[in-house]
């Protein structure tokens, strides 16, 4: 059994590759095809420029919608969640600061919203808290993720979530009291997914702060505890499968390698590369005969830097891929290569 066959054992798939390459009709192929096997699926758009409710032909948008027997939909706006984790945080920690902070921090708070990957912290907590949350409702979670780079970012966010608590707490009296919580929640002090004394069920790490100290201490180490296990989810072989989609095109293939690697070094698994938009065999005319003979250079190198990476080959359909029909087709394709 190939690798990528090993997706029917997975709970979790992220689908991912450079913009253009038919990351979505893949996804939401492979939910078909899990939802036509008796699984319950959720096929969750993380991608700014969605396109999942117009593959199948309906509405989505940020709300869990159903889409056929078996199969759930969902269209996170990564904008959108980050106003609303920016402002549901704001509220909380104006509960828990003294008055007089306040002003502060909702200056602090409205720098987080704009600062550089505000949306994409905000998005990866929503991600965490699906992947812990949906265990007991689906059968299997698949991600149509943004083009690689923002994918690679979104994955290594965990360690610096919680960085914009400096500046925050920088201003309250109490910040050394929080000091031994902060400096494993900022980047370049820890890494979010390696155990601390703060998770040793016999110590208290809060020991000597205040109500209020406390209380935002335990907000801020709820989050990171949230993220460390959402990463082991992510990093464990058994449970994630993370697949490429990529054309027989040099920019694809060259990103893809980029990112094989990338994904490797964060100890994401990666279970193979499906090679998209192949001309079909008995294609004819001359201009396509060129094409192919070209695509097939393209493949070849696809074989030699992708080495070791298990790969398939799905044909060029004659039309687009939208609705239940043509979807069901490129599931059944699918299936016929072994996914």
């Amino acid at each position: 059994m190939g690798a990528l066959a090993s997706l029917r054992e997975s709970r979790v798939v992220f689908v991912g590759g450079k913009g253009g390459v038919g990351k979505t009709s893949t996804a939401g192929a492979l939910g078909v095809l899990a939802a036509n096997r008796g699984k319950r699926c959720l096929v969750v758009s993380t991608d700014p420029a969605h396109s999942l409710g117009d593959l199948f032909d309906r509405e989505i948008g940020d709300r869990i919608t159903g889409l056929t027997a078996g199969l759930w939909g969902l269209e996170i706006d990564p904008d959108a969640q980050a106003r609303r984790h920016v402002d549901a945080v704001t509220e909380h920690m104006k509960q828990l600061a003294a008055p007089e902070m306040h002003k502060e921090l909702e200056r602090q708070m409205h720098m987080a919203r704009h600062s550089p990957g505000a949306a994409e912290a905000a998005l990866l907590e929503r991600i965490a808290s699906i992947i812990l949350s949906a265990e007991d409702e689906y059968d299997l979670l698949i991600f149509d993720t943004a083009p690689t780079g923002h994918t690679l970012r979104l994955l290594s966010l965990p360690e610096a979530m919680a960085a914009w608590t400096d500046g925050l707490l920088a201003h309250n009296k109490r910040s050394e009291e929080l000091g031994k919580v902060l400096k494993h929640l900022t980047p370049g002090q820890g890494r979010a997914d390696v155990p601390t004394p703060f998770d040793d069920p016999q110590e208290d790490p809060f020991e000597g702060m205040d109500r209020r100290t406390r209380r935002i201490a335990e907000t801020l180490l709820e989050r990171r505890r949230l993220f460390h296990r959402a990463r082991r989810v992510i990093t464990d072989a058994a449970t994630t499968s993370f697949v490429f989609v990529l054309t027989p095109e040099r920019l694809p293939i060259l990103e893809t390698a980029r990112a094989v690697q990338a994904l490797r070094e964060f100890s994401i698994p990666v279970r193979g590369a499906i090679v998209n938009r192949v001309i079909p065999a008995d294609a004819d005319g001359s201009f396509l005969a060129r094409r192919r003979e070209r695509e097939e250079r393209y493949l070849q190198e696809i074989d030699s830097t992708l080495t070791g990476l298990d790969t398939v080959r799905v044909p060029m359909f004659a039309e687009d891929i939208q609705g239940l029909p043509s979807l069901d087709a490129l599931a059944a394709l699918l299936e016929e290569q072994g996914l």
